[in-house]
């Protein structure tokens, strides 16, 4: 899991058996951003919202192929949920890049400052230059 906020973390795939650990570390919410199919041997979503569910996360999923305003709104949505409930959450993609665009969007949209987005997502070893112009 690599911190993009005290309680918001972003990873690369997860599967069904890394939920007993994500637990244990106090995630209680996941997010899933990779559309099912994606790639041969990719765990589909139902099995991790079932072993999710069975530890007691929350499971929400945002699959996406490609950013969109949809999706940066729903993530917007969730990200006020963790502010406001102390939710920790982890989003997970193929290589966590798609879950921090989303983050640093969601974020920039809600007023957070560009750089300080920049600066905690290359923090993380993301960058999100490809995206920058779009960052407030």
């Amino acid at each position: 899991m690599n911190p993009l906020e005290a309680n918001v973390f972003v990873s690369g795939q997860i599967v069904p058996e890394d939920i007993p650990a994500l637990a244990a570390a106090g995630i209680t919410m996941i997010v899933n951003n990779r559309p099912d199919g994606e790639a041969h041997g990719q765990p589909e979503g139902g099995m991790i919202a079932s072993a999710a569910r069975e530890a007691g996360i929350d499971y929400r999923a945002i699959q996406i192929s490609q950013l969109t305003g949809d999706a940066v709104d729903d993530t917007a949505r969730l990200l006020a949920e963790v502010d406001e409930k102390g939710v920790s959450l982890l989003a997970f993609c193929a290589s966590g890049t798609r879950s921090t665009y989303l983050w640093a969007l969601a974020r920039s949209a809600q007023g957070h400052d560009a750089d300080g987005l920049v600066r905690a997502a290359a923090d993380a070893g993301y960058d999100l230059t490809p995206i920058r112009r779009f960052l407030r």
